[in-house]
């Protein structure tokens, strides 16, 4: 086998499986690490609850695996081609679908979660919806799938602006550049986005590459703005 064949040699399976298994647990990483730590803060204020009555509480466990399974079918769902359909909309139109997307498919797993232990302990599968009406407590099912919409919906928002910005633009935003440092502010940054968006409105692609009309003048002027990045980025 010569050096040219061996390069393109295809990965052992065990590698590709390797790459594979880290790529979807990339994805779901940021999914469960919000999650436990939302799903624990609420633990901890029921705790505190709890405890000026003089109930013992302990939830950890049961957070730690919640934001497994939310985690779980955030991974199932972001590989739907439906999820993509409003990609470009205005950024509330992919909040809302995708926030109630995840909030239905943790619905059914969570169903399915409790259809598999119930099977576990003993329970026929033809008496499951009877034990559903019966012995179920959907208030409670019911009170934690609400706070998952609300989580869904900050996590989705936080998703879709970290996309729109891209980069690791959000997290430079937060985390390392400072505003003495910022040789172009937040509002002018995101002034300049709005000008740029507007003037690809307003003229054709013939016009912007003419270099002698004004309209190119003014992209190359926005694109070097842009382009212009804070010391510490």
């Amino acid at each position: 086998m010569s050096a040219d064949t061996a390069d393109f040699a295809p990965a052992p399976f065990w590698l590709r499986a390797f790459r594979w298994w880290l790529a979807q647990v990339r994805h779901t990483l940021p999914a469960v690490v919000f999650f436990f730590i939302s799903f624990n803060l609420i633990l901890f204020t029921k705790q505190a609850v709890l405890h000026e009555q003089g109930i013992p509480f302990s939830g950890f466990l049961v957070a730690t695996l919640a934001a497994l399974l939310v985690g779980k079918a955030v991974l199932i769902t972001d590989h739907m081609p439906f999820m993509r359909r409003f990609e470009g909309a205005p950024l509330i139109q992919p909040i809302l679908f995708k926030s109630a997307i995840y909030w239905a498919v943790t619905f059914v797993v969570r169903i399915v979660d409790i259809f598999v232990t119930y099977a576990r302990e003993g329970g026929a599968p033809g008496d499951f919806l009877q034990y559903l009406a019966d012995n179920f407590s959907w208030q409670r099912f019911l009170m934690i799938q609400l706070w998952l919409m609300v989580l869904f919906m900050i996590y989705v928002t936080i998703h879709e602006l970290g996309t729109l910005f891209g980069g690791g633009e959000l997290p430079r935003l937060f985390f390392r550049w400072r505003s003495s440092e910022a040789k172009l502010t937040r509002r002018q940054r995101i002034r300049l986005l709005a000008r740029l968006s507007h003037l690809t409105e307003k003229h054709d692609l013939a016009e912007f590459r003419d270099a002698s009309t004004p309209v190119h003048a003014e992209l190359v002027q926005i694109v070097t703005q842009l382009a212009t990045r804070p010391k510490g980025a």
